[in-house]
């Protein structure tokens, strides 16, 4: 496995560079900073619903969605990426997601821990402080015959920035947003009072990643790779992607007898889940699901909704539905079941009303 320690990046190499990889089939640890400060969102989001757009043209934020599960996140200078990149079939990772998480948040672990911040793994995928504070984000995905596994160290954060991204009710909401992030997200200045230099950082980082990967073998990325990954984060911050459409409106409308649109979401221990949902006598006609969870195979949401479409809106069919995709497209979605799945379906208090 190769070793590609990028430093100081463009904002758009930060993301394309392990999606990059991973569509090459190269298996290697990346470390990389973003030199500009940008907004992600996950793969399975909906943008519009997620991100305050307007607040993002305003300040110059740039946008890319990544083919990773998760919830919005602000990323820049003040975090230090650690991208795995491995084969599908390559046995020496675990299969199940939350294994992966279990046996890859160690080494930043234990680089917290160097520097004397005591830290630990919080399910589904958080590092959390001795007191409970979130002090890393942990995601995995699919990408073609690869799995990657992404998080950063904090130095960091820009709370007042988060806040303002975030999409939400009313102002008076956003102070509440504001509130919390400052109470439950850290960072090593936090934590220290001050940042560690940045290369001892990364260095005890690599140190702590090789116990784990084995020995890293050093590399530089060639031309025609860089090549490829500009031509991949063309695609991740084009609007088609970025804002891939969903099938309905977020209401719940009756368009006349016996068909209604309704939109729905449901918090599971693994993220947010959103429905629209086309449904004509109680049977689902169409349907599109969104949210901040992780799914491998990503594309076994798709399985889902395929499965759920012709179901009667009812709990016990909807949920056998769900299991048989489950079963059918080997999915694992870390503290997401399928019964949260079905509850987000048929849930009677549509989002919003």
């Amino acid at each position: 496995m190769y070793l590609i320690n990028l430093g100081d990046v463009d904002w758009d190499v930060s993301q394309a560079i392990y999606h990059t990889l991973a569509r090459l089939g190269i298996e290697a640890l990346v470390i990389c900073s973003p030199k500009q400060q940008y907004v992600s969102v996950g793969y399975f989001q909906d943008t519009e619903k997620e991100v305050d757009l307007d607040y993002l043209e305003n300040a110059g934020l740039p946008l890319i969605r990544r083919e990773v599960g998760g919830g919005t996140c602000l990323l820049d200078n003040g975090q230090i990426f650690y991208h795995v990149i491995w084969d599908k079939n390559n046995t020496y990772f675990p299969k199940k997601f939350s294994d992966i998480y279990r046996m890859l948040s160690i080494p930043p672990i234990e680089t917290y821990g160097k520097f004397g911040i005591k830290t630990d793994f919080r399910e589904v995928n958080d590092i959390i402080t001795a007191e409970g504070r979130k002090i890393a984000g942990l995601g995995g995905a699919n990408i073609e015959n690869s799995m990657v596994f992404v998080g950063s160290i904090i130095l960091d954060f820009d709370h007042d920035t988060m806040a303002k991204v975030i999409r939400v009710p009313d102002e008076k909401f956003r102070d509440k947003v504001f509130k919390n992030l400052k109470e439950y997200v850290s960072s090593m200045k936090r934590e220290l009072g001050d940042i560690p230099p940045r290369n001892d950082v990364v260095r005890v980082l690599v140190e702590n990643f090789q116990k784990t990967l084995g020995r890293l073998e050093p590399t530089e990325i060639k031309e025609d790779t860089l090549r490829k990954v500009k031509e991949v984060a063309n695609i991740l911050v084009s609007p088609e992607f970025v804002f891939r459409p969903t099938t309905k409106k977020p209401d719940r409308v009756k368009i006349k007898s016996g068909v209604e649109l309704i939109y729905t979401s449901h918090k599971a221990k693994g993220g947010l889940i959103r429905t629209a949902q086309e449904v004509v006598e109680d049977i689902i006609r169409d349907i599109g699901i969104t949210g901040d969870f992780t799914m491998n195979p990503k594309e076994g949401i798709e399985t889902i909704e395929e499965r759920v479409i012709d179901a009667k809106r009812d709990r016990g069919k909807v949920l056998e539905r769900i299991g048989d995709a489950y079963d059918e497209g080997e999915i694992d979605a870390p503290g997401v079941s399928p019964e949260d799945f079905t509850e987000a379906i048929i849930k009677e208090n549509p989002e919003g009303q």
